[in-house]
């Protein structure tokens, strides 16, 4: 029975205190500027209002190295070299689509390979994953030499496929040291295979990962690696985070010391 009347004791304090601060609603203080607007794209994979289209079909004007590829038929067809975008660009959000060759020709690393490259440094893998084993960490979706997709999400070849990855840039300080790490996520065919991945360094083949010092924004480059690869409908966003403004502490107040009264003898009043 004592056991009993505690455990009422309890439960009555625990809805005494759900009562008292119940309709309190925690406020961060943050001032926050609105977030702007962004017109979706009308379907799936379309480029956003805010978008940077890099390739939408038509040429390769945005890219160095694009008169080498071929364009028709709303695809740009790798050739002669990789191609690289003229302008450059910081923490991104990047929406890529790409086909391997129809005709299955090769094996492992020499079937259907190319890559996005990031900075010139940072590559995730495009490769023809469908029934072809290589190496886990060189396969499409691969941070290459660094880290395997979580799962093989690849399409048959010459059936299209995308890519959308989150690429956030390594920072330097001024000495060259690491200031804070980069990562990648990335989906495959609407598939989540990286997640938040921390970069270790450069992706190499023929070094282990190291940090070269590089600035915020770097170019994006697509690479020929002999396999005529098809690209199209390749866009991306620039991240900007909204910065909040933090409440203004209050200054503390002094506080003033009281003098003590003061008091005369009963003498010094007469």
């Amino acid at each position: 029975m004592k056991k009993l009347s505690f455990q009422v004791v309890i439960a009555a304090a625990v809805l005494s205190a759900a009562t008292l601060y119940a309709g309190k609603e925690w406020k961060s203080g943050i001032e926050w500027p609105e977030p702007p607007v962004v017109e979706p794209g009308a379907k799936p994979g379309d480029p956003p209002s805010d978008a940077v289209v890099l390739f939408d079909g038509s040429d390769l004007s945005q890219w160095d190295g694009g008169d080498k590829w071929i364009v028709k038929d709303g695809y740009a067809q790798a050739a002669k070299g990789g191609i690289t975008t003229k302008d450059k660009f910081g923490d991104m959000q990047l929406h890529i689509e790409f086909a391997t060759p129809e005709k299955v020709s090769g094996n492992g690393q020499g079937r259907g390979n190319s890559g996005v490259y990031f900075f010139g440094k940072y590559e995730c893998q495009i490769l023809d994953s469908y029934d072809n084993p290589t190496y886990f960490d060189g396969q499409a979706a691969a941070i290459y030499k660094q880290s395997p997709p979580m799962v093989n999400a690849s399409r048959k070849p010459g059936e299209w496929q995308a890519y959308d990855i989150i690429f956030n840039a390594p920072q330097f300080n001024d000495d060259g040291s690491l200031a804070k790490s980069g990562y990648f996520t990335v989906l495959h065919n609407g598939v989540l295979v990286q997640n938040h991945y921390e970069l270790k360094g450069t992706t190499a083949w023929d070094s282990p990962p190291k940090f070269e010092k590089h600035g915020p924004k770097g170019k994006i480059q697509l690479q020929f690696h002999g396999n005529p690869v098809r690209y199209r409908n390749i866009w991306l966003r620039e991240l900007k985070p909204l910065v909040g403004k933090l409440p203004e502490a209050k200054p503390k107040e002094e506080k003033k010391e009281e003098k003590p009264a003061e008091t005369g003898s009963a003498d010094a009043a007469k």
